[in-house]
């Protein structure tokens, strides 16, 4: 189910809107710019729910680094631990937040 409140935030940023429980028949478009059809705001909603995934997925990624393999990092680098145990640390950062497929 499309998210248009997602799809017009991402894809008409600045255009002025209200959106009443996510049913495009409720879609008040106050910009000058011509509204977009229910067709267009679907056939868009693949690429946004993707790109909204992946930004999921890096912040998820972002906060484990920080908190599991950069410590890791730091010690290597004063050489109170290994790069193998950085690089390790990486690579199960990686395997728990998998990048979505491309729709």
């Amino acid at each position: 189910m499309t998210d248009y409140a997602a799809v017009l935030t991402a894809n008409y940023s600045g255009a002025q809107w209200s959106l009443n429980a996510n049913d495009y028949d409720t879609l008040d478009w106050l910009d000058d710019t011509p509204k977009p059809t229910q067709a267009e705001l679907d056939a868009a909603w693949p690429a946004v729910d993707h790109a909204n995934q992946v930004a999921a997925v890096e912040n998820a990624r972002r906060a484990d680094y920080e908190a599991q393999s950069d410590p890791l990092f730091f010690e290597w680098q004063r050489g109170d631990g290994t790069e193998q145990a950085w690089l390790d640390a990486v690579a199960a950062v990686k395997a728990a937040h998998p990048y979505p497929p491309a729709p």
